[in-house]
């Protein structure tokens, strides 16, 4: 007895424009399938969410998919489930449970990111204190974004925004007071959740 196949693949998006393309492309690549349903969550607060059955029963496949995206906390992720009918009818429960199953495991291996608020901060300093500042900065686990040479050692450096006062701080303190820290953009970066 053959059973059905679920496959999931997921995309990052960053609005529902993306998020629309990546389903209707996926759909389009594989319109041998018996069902490609879709979810997706994006927004900075994950204020958009849309899902679609694709055929399936109502509510038994793009509901169960956006939930799992919902309850993992994720935004700027699409996901679509294909399904490659197997002959052995599941019922509602038994269909919820495939779709969404099939995205947890898909985001369980795929992994996940947080995306953390950075400001960039440029570090300026003598070329004296500079290569033990260097050090100093990778013991702390910080890389620099880059470093420039010139009349003095300019070096660039992303810190969460939280963090920013008390690496002012640690820098006047490496430094006895020899560097200047000035500040600039605050964008994201990602961060693997452990």
């Amino acid at each position: 007895m053959r059973r059905s196949r679920f496959v999931c693949t997921l995309a990052r998006v960053d609005d529902q424009a993306a998020a629309a393309a990546f389903v209707a492309g996926h759909r389009r690549a594989h319109r041998d399938a018996t069902h490609n349903c879709s979810a997706y969550v994006v927004g900075a607060l994950g204020e958009f969410t849309r899902s679609s059955d694709d055929g399936e029963p109502a509510g038994t496949a793009g509901a169960p998919m956006l939930e799992v995206l919902v309850r993992r906390g994720l935004t700027g992720t699409a996901a679509v489930v294909t399904r490659y009918f197997g002959g052995v009818k599941l019922g509602a429960g038994g269909l919820a449970r495939a779709y969404g199953q099939a995205v947890a495991d898909a985001v369980s291996a795929a992994g996940v990111v947080e995306l953390v608020r950075v400001v960039s901060l440029t570090v300026a300093l003598d070329h004296g204190p500079a290569a033990r500042y260097l050090g100093d900065l990778r013991a702390r686990s910080l890389t620099p974004v880059a470093v420039r040479y010139g009349a003095s050692v300019e070096v660039d450096v992303r810190v969460p925004v939280p963090d920013a006062d008390a690496f002012e701080r640690w820098t006047a303190s490496a430094t006895s007071g020899r560097a200047l820290v000035a500040h600039g953009e605050v964008t994201h970066a990602e961060e693997p959740l452990r």
